[in-house]
């Protein structure tokens, strides 16, 4: 099955989009890939008219039979640019969801192979895209291909950088076998965004949708606090971004800190870990204006990313509104919306093409 033009979809370069905004943060399941899984058996698109893929838990991480959302922007581009310009946003930088990470998998070829084949046709897909979506792709963590890989997406595939997982092979990101890895991806300082790719204590969290309300955020903290702690921040200058305002992460700073000060085996780096955390980015997906305006005064203005987690339900669906409610000045509104953005990607918008009526403003 491939994709079709819709009369709806066909509207997306038609629509003009009023305001500029970079949006870091969404998703895409490439049709093509979730068909190369199913002819395996690894996962089933029987339900794919209702929205809905099922992966199998060595793909997806998740228990058997979980009905995973499949938004027909996720494998449809065109549908996508429509969408983008309901909500006034004029670039997507796309990453695939965690489902597609098999981040639980010590499978070599099956995550190698699986990653690669997502990468290729994440690359067809941001070509339908009308120079407005831009490929982060994914890679295998915790195997030595992992840097080959993301040598590959930058120079062969054309993407201005990659998407992690929080966890890969039975490794953390702190483990030596992804050395090479943040060496590579600091010499091109690419950027890299970081999506949570699982949950600490699955069991607990079994009820009340708890793995994305709580699991998730708390991934995030416990993985970047490894790397902090780990020293790979202090060995490699990474341009990093995390999802959802970086989870529990900035929350924790004092905490982290008062280790660092306290517990001779938490003092591995020169600097607290408070001061690694400010050089870090963060999306604006917290869903709250008021904990976002405290992110932006912790962090700086120049460290959040506007984010949504567009196609999915929990998702911010009115971005710029969100940014814009924080009063900010138009500097600064304008900073969260794209500048950095822009400039951390090598310049988008910059290179967005002006035909047809769409009009994409700086």
């Amino acid at each position: 099955m491939r994709v079709h033009e819709s009369n709806s979809s066909q509207q997306a370069d038609a629509n003009a989009v009023d305001a500029t905004a970079i949006d870091v943060h969404n998703h895409a399941m490439p049709l093509p890939l979730l068909e190369w899984l199913e002819r395996a058996g690894l996962s089933d698109l029987s339900r794919s008219s209702e929205g809905v893929v099922l992966l199998d838990p060595t793909v997806s991480g998740v228990g058997k039979g979980t009905p995973l959302p499949l938004a027909r922007s996720q494998y449809d581009p065109l549908v996508r640019l429509a969408e983008m310009d309901d909500v006034g946003v004029s670039a997507h930088a796309v990453s695939m969801p965690p489902f597609l990470y098999c981040s639980n998998s010590e499978d070599r070829g099956l995550v190698t192979g699986t990653i690669g084949r997502g990468n290729d046709e994440l690359a067809s897909y941001v070509s339908g895209g009308a120079g407005r979506l831009f490929g982060l792709g994914s890679i295998p963590l915790g195997f030595p291909d992992a840097a080959d890989e993301a040598r590959r997406c930058l120079d062969d595939l054309g993407f201005p950088g990659v998407a992690i997982g929080t966890r890969g092979g039975g490794k953390e990101l702190d483990d030596p076998v992804n050395e090479d890895l943040w060496a590579l991806l600091a010499e091109r300082n690419a950027f890299i965004f970081v999506h949570p790719s699982g949950v600490p204590d699955a069991h607990r969290q079994r009820d009340f949708y708890l793995p994305q309300l709580v699991g998730y955020p708390t991934e995030t903290a416990i993985s970047i606090a490894r790397m902090i702690y780990g020293g790979v921040f202090e060995r490699f200058d990474l341009t990093m971004c995390l999802a959802h305002g970086g989870g529990c992460l900035p929350w924790l700073r004092g905490r982290l800190d008062l280790g660092w000060q306290r517990k001779d085996v938490a003092h591995t780096t020169e600097l607290p870990p408070s001061e690694f955390c400010r050089q870090l980015y963060y999306d604006s997906a917290v869903f709250d204006t008021t904990l976002l305006a405290h992110l932006v005064s912790d962090m700086g203005v120049d460290r959040v990313l506007l984010g949504t987690d567009h196609p999915f339900e929990l998702g911010d669906t009115q971005p710029v509104e969100t940014v814009r409610s924080l009063g900010l000045s138009d500097a600064d509104t304008e900073t969260i919306l794209w500048r950095t953005a822009d400039s951390l990607l090598g310049s988008p918008l910059s290179a967005q093409p002006a035909a047809g009526s769409a009009k994409h403003r700086r």
